[in-house]
């Protein structure tokens, strides 16, 4: 894949992870649950590469922040930033080291999510930290699991299923 090329489709998992919160905007809540911004910055780590999927899903949370003041800076956008980085990084770099078979883009995404949201709980015990607020355990099994319940679930269903189709279409770069 030549690097225009990866360009634009860098710009366009950037706009979705900008767009996307739309959707569920309207119910906080919701948004909260199905985690908009996570499933471009994902994507974007099998389709363009770890170093790409690192690079958006640093910018994401801190540009939409900027640009429409949620999630809040700080510390939530500061936080996801280092989260969604995490995910597109692990999900790009165990896609290009394991086997190309289907169910290791299972494994990939289940890896990348773990680690993100272990990513995430470091860093927010440091952010809260320095707040002089304390980060839980009851907050980090909350935030990082118990409350995205909806969202993993549709990451673990949605993403493989386009990561396949874009397989099976030849359209991914390690698959050619």
């Amino acid at each position: 894949m030549n690097s225009t090329k990866k360009l634009v489709l860098a710009g366009l998992f950037l706009a979705l992870g900008l767009a996307l919160p739309f959707l569920t905007g309207q119910i906080p809540n919701i948004g909260k649950m199905l985690l908009p911004m996570h499933l471009p910055v994902l994507i974007a780590g099998f389709v363009l590469g770890a170093p790409w999927g690192l690079a958006i899903g640093l910018i994401v949370p801190v540009l939409r922040s900027l640009l429409f003041s949620l999630p809040p800076m700080f510390p939530a956008a500061v936080a996801m930033s280092f989260e969604l980085a995490a995910y597109g990084l692990f999900a790009g770099l165990f896609y290009k080291l394991l086997p190309k078979k289907n169910i290791y883009i299972y494994i990939s995404l289940a890896l990348a999510m773990v680690l993100g949201r272990a990513v995430w709980g470091a860093v927010s015990w440091v952010l809260y930290g320095l707040k002089n607020t304390a980060f839980i355990w009851q907050a980090f099994a909350a935030g990082a699991y118990f409350n995205a319940i909806p969202g993993i679930i549709l990451q673990l269903v949605l993403i493989p299923v386009i990561i396949i189709g874009l397989k099976q279409a030849r359209l991914l770069e390690n698959d050619c």
